[in-house]
């Protein structure tokens, strides 16, 4: 019967009072390790469980000093026959593993014992308590370890893991240990391939409608980003669903302030757009343009909130990866609202946003039947406002859309080649080097402009601006695309305005890198034929020629009138006479 006394404690009688409690665990410990060593085949299952919680206990208190003493004690060799699907201890033994595995200095120790088969084999188990310390143990044992996940992998554990998923959706506990274990398992290519044949885009979507909390979809999101790396998954995923999930996530959340929500709309257009990225998924959310999600996605452009413009912008230049679909786009005036875009960003403009639309400009380009159209709408003027730019990604897209542009529209490519300021920017991002990307961007435009205005007057602005010398240098590029389109470049230079272009290219070293060029077994045929038809044109130079006699070009080319290539050796034939002629 209670009394109704009360007892109190000095501070020395509270600290006896601990020791000889953690003595007494410690002298339990000690026992229930022997005790387990000594019997554990024929221990009674009431004394087994009373060592295992002895553990436990011991593992609560301190984890690490317990860990060791475990480790030192030879037990976890035991654990391994201890592991029976329908022995009542399992989820005790299974239990002290994943704590015993918290550590890192045990993890290998646990692989040494032999735990991860049978550990695999109680996924199969229906008992739900063991399943969670089983799927907790080998989470633990296998933390950041690609080569224990691996294993897991090929041991099957995928299909078996979603299919619990399945089963026990309703325990939160296991379908949290699940979301866990993909989230790991995900980051590994090997797993994509193993997933993609389960239904788990189907259940993670079922997952995902049913969550309220934040941190629950977060967790989910944490699954479905990496999955949604394959191109298989992605399609399973469109079809499951999930895209009608993000698009409510992004109206739910769209004007809300709270840091949670703002972090959930990243993640959620951030997920759409990775969707986009797949052929199959994409072609199926375009569906002719006439798509809901095509439509709601356009909208995010015009909108006020920043991640969505990019979003929005992101997904456009995800769409515009076929010529059908950017086609349609530009017929029905997406051009526009991107132009609108990109002007609501010229002054301290988001950078991500700026690289984003001209993205996708660039994409929607590309069509032939697109360029005049863009061309008039302004899209070039629109571009151009961001020349200053200091941004090497936004440069980049720049360049690459004004390249897109031009090509074949010989008015365009005539008006932008005598634009000064632009010429004089191409010129200094030439020596980017840095930037490989910008360098690389700045000289094909250099050449484009000279290709598809085949001006005099476009020469003679690239010339006064500087710009020879790194047409001359792309000529060695390791691409041989750009080397060709150096050598046209240079070919038309020297038959339309040779007189103002020559000190620039003797300067340059023209001829001895076309010496090189030619004497090169491995430069491209179609290297060899433009070099030679450069060499014809150069002739008309006085200085020019007598630099080539004396690098004696003549032997070069005469040795080329035997390449395998027909259209090399007609070109070298008709080279060494033009070069023989004048010598």
């Amino acid at each position: 019967m209670y009394c109704g006394c009360s007892f109190q404690f000095t501070d020395d009688e509270v600290r006896q009072l601990r020791g000889s409690c953690q003595r007494h665990a410690a002298h339990n410990l000690s026992d229930a390790l022997k005790k387990l060593k000594i019997t554990a085949i024929d221990i009674s299952e009431d004394s087994l469980e009373g060592c295992l919680d002895c553990l436990l206990q011991a593992l609560a208190q301190n984890n690490m000093e317990t860990s060791e003493k475990l480790q030192g004690s030879g037990i976890l060799q035991l654990f391994a026959s201890l592991l029976t699907p329908h022995s009542p201890c399992t989820a005790k033994v299974a239990h002290i593993i994943a704590e015993v595995a918290k550590n890192e200095f045990m993890r290998l120790p646990c692989v040494e014992a032999g735990l991860i088969p049978p550990l695999v084999q109680l996924l199969n188990c229906k008992d739900q308590e063991v399943l969670l310390q089983t799927g907790r143990a080998l989470g633990n044992i296998c933390y950041d370890s690609h080569s224990l996940q691996a294993q897991l992998i090929n041991m099957g554990v995928i299909p078996t893991l979603v299919k619990l998923l399945g089963i026990h959706c309703q325990n939160s506990a296991l379908t949290e240990m699940c979301l866990v274990a993909f989230g790991n398992l995900a980051e590994l290519e090997s797993s994509k391939e193993q997933f993609a044949y389960t239904n788990i885009a189907e259940e993670l979507v079922k997952l995902f409608k049913k969550q309220i909390e934040h941190d629950k979809k977060e967790m989910i999101f944490e699954v479905l980003a990496p999955l949604a790396e394959n191109d298989a998954i992605k399609l399973q995923l469109v079809e499951a669903g999930l895209v009608e999930c993000l698009l409510e996530i992004v109206q739910q959340t769209v004007d809300s302030e709270r840091e949670e929500d703002i972090a959930e709309l990243k993640t959620a257009s951030d997920l759409m757009v990775l969707l986009l990225l797949g052929d199959e998924s994409m072609q199926k959310l375009f569906e002719g343009g006439k798509g809901s999600v095509f439509q709601r996605v356009l909208s995010w452009v015009p909108s006020n909130n920043h991640q969505l413009q990019l979003a929005g912008a992101l997904a456009i230049a995800n769409f515009a990866r076929n010529d059908g679909n950017c086609i349609h786009m530009v017929e029905n005036g997406i051009v526009q609202k991107l132009m609108d875009l990109l002007d609501r960003h010229v002054e301290d403009g988001n950078v991500t946003v700026q690289h984003a639309a001209l993205s996708a400009l660039r994409n929607l380009a590309i069509p032939v039947v697109n360029k005049a159209k863009m061309l008039s709408a302004g899209v070039a003027e629109a571009v151009l406002k961001f020349l200053k730019s200091e941004m090497p990604p936004v440069q980049f897209k720049l360049l690459g859309t004004l390249r897109m542009l031009i090509d074949a529209q010989v008015e365009a490519a005539e008006q932008l080649g005598k634009n000064v300021k632009l010429v004089q920017r191409l010129v200094e991002w030439c020596e980017a080097k840095d930037h490989a990307g910008v360098m690389g961007e700045s000289n094909r435009l250099l050449s484009a402009l000279i290709r598809h205005s085949k001006s005099k007057d476009v020469i003679k602005t690239i010339v006064q601006n500087g710009g020879i010398k790194h047409l001359v240098t792309m000529a060695t590029s390791e691409h041989v695309i750009m080397q060709n389109e150096a050598l046209v470049a240079l070919a038309l230079i020297a038959a339309l305005e040779l007189v103002t272009a020559e000190k620039d290219l003797e300067n340059a070293k023209l001829l001895q890198i076309l010496h090189r060029l030619l004497a090169d077994e491995r430069s491209a045929p179609e290297i060899k034929y433009n070099s030679m038809v450069l060499i014809c044109a150069l002739m008309g130079s006085e200085t020019l020629h007598k630099e080539m006699q004396s690098l004696a070009f003549l032997e070069v080319v005469s040795k080329l009138r035997s390449h395998e290539n027909k259209t090399v050796a007609q070109q070298a034939s008709l080279t060494e006479q033009r070069l023989a002629v004048d010598s």
